[in-house]
């Protein structure tokens, strides 16, 4: 029989007698709304675009030349991916200058969202004469980028660590005019070593759900409208729309694919948006569409929908906590895990269900 609204929240009411202590609800809304946020394409491709968009800005005119000083991580991830909004084009280089010529560094992880043709011909231009030196920074921070422009006697300097949009140094004409200390606030906003399993369910179960729907259903609305994009067109290597082809529509089969159609679209270059989870959109797709597929093949009600994304995302950025926002690991790892424990949630998994889910799937990987 299907469980009812009322059935759902008596078994909310009974469950670990009390409400969880004020301050760890409001650490953990707020962890939500700061890592749930819209982006556009790969977030590495994209975070070059900002900051070196940020540092145009600061320069204050055109530059005649820049340079982009990266980790190993960041060249890795940005190498083999489409630039989005830059008529398929890839590279270091090319992200760099399209953030130059057509971004907004006020729009962040979406800076690249009003690009137009002319801005992708100058891009292709300014790529082919050189414009742009690029280099290996080692040494450094995992997720680590400083970007360099040059106009005459002026220069500016933007550096990136630790986060995606997370600007930590400004420099210009050789003068710092900003800085933060990474160990004092380049934290993100929220404690995320309040994180554990327990008290995310506990949680999930009663949280107030206006405190979370505008991220939980921003998540839900943009997540399913690439992946729908990449089921439909070919982006990429299809893996979506192969699976589907392949294995047919159960439940187990749309979960995989629609995750790998969205990444599919996203990585090929669409330009439509991503709700991440932990600075990826990779991770942001892989946390919330196998359990939205789960939640219709089960007729779950919008609330328990919630609740289990709600837990699905909470898993996710608690096992990143130990991580780091780029490793060798693969974060799709981690949040395929926090989709798992958030599936074995909406069909009314205990505390020691989701844990033992949690175990599985780390360990199976």
């Amino acid at each position: 029989m299907q469980e009812t609204d009322e059935d759902w929240r008596t078994k909310m009411e009974g469950k670990m007698n009390a409400q969880l202590e004020k301050r760890v609800y409001d650490n953990y809304v707020t962890i939500l709304k700061d890592e749930l946020v819209p982006a556009l394409g790969c977030t590495e491709p994209i975070a070059i675009a900002y900051g070196a968009a940020k540092a145009r800005e600061i320069l204050g005119q055109m530059p005649e030349s820049m340079e982009m000083c990266c980790s190993g991580n960041i060249i890795k991830n940005v190498k083999g991916v489409t630039v989005p909004n830059s008529g398929g084009l890839k590279g270091i280089d090319v992200a760099a200058v399209l953030g130059v010529v057509g971004g907004d560094a006020k729009k962040e992880l979406e800076v690249l969202e009003q690009v137009t043709k002319e801005h992708i011909q100058k891009t292709r231009e300014l790529v082919a004469k050189g414009f742009c030196r690029c280099a290996l920074q080692e040494g450094v921070e995992n997720l680590y980028i400083v970007a360099k422009v040059f106009a005459g006697e002026h220069s500016a300097e933007v550096t990136i660590i630790n986060r995606h949009t997370l600007i930590t140094k400004i420099v210009k004409d050789g003068k710092v005019i900003y800085e933060h200390k990474i160990s004092e606030s380049a934290s993100e906003k929220g404690d995320k070593s309040l994180l554990n399993v327990r008290d995310i369910l506990n949680f999930a179960d009663t949280v107030d759900l206006a405190d979370v729907e505008e991220v939980i259903g921003d998540q839900i609305e943009k997540n399913t409208a690439i992946s729908r994009e990449g089921v439909i067109h070919p982006y990429g290597a299809q893996i979506g729309r192969t699976l589907l082809d392949v294995f047919g529509n159960d439940v187990r089969t749309r979960a995989r694919a629609k995750a790998a159609a969205g990444s599919d679209a996203r990585m090929g270059g669409c330009s439509m948006p991503v709700v991440i989870n932990s600075g990826s959109g990779n991770q942001g797709m892989t946390v919330s569409l196998p359990v939205i597929e789960y939640a219709k093949e089960y007729d779950a009600t919008k609330e328990q929908l919630y609740r289990a994304l709600v837990v699905a995302n909470l898993i996710s950025i608690h096992q990143k906590k130990y991580i780091g926002s780029l490793s060798a690991y693969c974060g799709a790892v981690s949040a395929a895990c926090g989709a798992g424990a958030a599936i074995t949630y909406l069909r009314g998994g205990t505390y020691e269900e989701v844990s033992l889910t949690i175990i599985n799937t780390i360990g199976n990987v």
